[in-house]
């Protein structure tokens, strides 16, 4: 696949495309995060009321274990980000450069 015509094609590319669809992602992981972050809160502050109940213990590793899927998966995003960024330049450096995020 050869590198995209002209200035305007990667530009438009890098800009509304390829960023677009990394913040988005971004946010949408870090949106998630936060949202099992408050039930890990709110399930440890259970527990410490009623220590004794297996079902909250066997739950709240269930949402710890998603919470660190959920971390672990923004650090699988940014070497996605990394990649699609350097195959970018080595494409379209001719006509064009991003700037640094």
């Amino acid at each position: 696949m050869a590198a995209p015509d002209g200035t305007l094609n990667c530009e438009d590319f890098s800009m509304f495309q390829l960023m677009k669809a990394h913040l988005s992602r971004d946010k949408a992981i870090k949106a998630c995060i936060a949202q099992k972050s408050e039930v890990v809160v709110q399930l440890r502050e259970e527990r410490e009321k009623d220590s004794d109940n297996l079902k909250l213990v066997k739950q709240l590793r269930k949402e710890q274990t998603n919470l660190k899927l959920m971390q672990s998966e923004l650090n699988v995003e940014e070497v996605v980000n990394d990649r699609s960024l350097k195959v970018f330049v080595e494409r379209c450096r001719i006509h064009y450069l991003p700037p640094k995020v």
